[in-house]
């Protein structure tokens, strides 16, 4: 199986996440199916339809949270040796060097990504340029609009 690496509050979410579909939705969607059933002929039911639809998507959700529980690869920065390394779960400081801007970001797992927090999968053009660099490299990163060179500025072994 292949493993999933995630931070330690992604995989706390993702179980959150897995325990609210089982304990939560999947009883939600199993009184509606009761309900529906007790509005008599459930071949021409549309609740009754809905109700069974909405429960299948439920019962997919929840086998693939379940794997991805199963198969993550909890990685704390926070018992990692710090160095001005980046690895998965560092906070990096980057700084244009042609227009002085300074961004944000933190390396996380896929599931994680959440740009408008500063926070890009490991698998983003970002983060492989940077993943193995060190404090005051200049990287090379793809962007739309072209390649654009960023400093590293600081490398933080925290989640923040």
């Amino acid at each position: 199986m292949q493993q999933n690496p995630v931070t330690p509050e992604g995989y706390e979410a993702l179980v959150a996440e897995l325990n609210h579909a089982k304990s939560i939705e999947r009883f939600a969607v199993v009184r509606d199916i009761e309900e529906a059933r007790a509005h008599g002929d459930i071949s021409e039911n549309s609740e009754y339809e809905d109700a069974k639809e909405r429960q299948a998507m439920i019962e997919g959700k929840i086998r693939q949270l379940e794997h991805l529980v199963a198969s993550a690869q909890v990685i704390d920065i926070k018992k990692i040796p710090p160095s001005d390394r980046v690895v998965f779960g560092t906070t990096v400081v980057l700084e244009n060097v042609e227009s002085g801007e300074e961004r944000t970001w933190r390396i996380v797992g896929e599931r994680e990504t959440d740009v408008s927090n500063g926070k890009i999968s490991f698998k983003a053009p970002v983060a492989k340029a940077l993943i193995g660099r060190s404090e005051g490299d200049e990287v090379s990163i793809p962007t739309p609009g072209g390649q654009q060179t960023w400093e590293i500025i600081e490398v933080r072994y925290s989640s923040s």
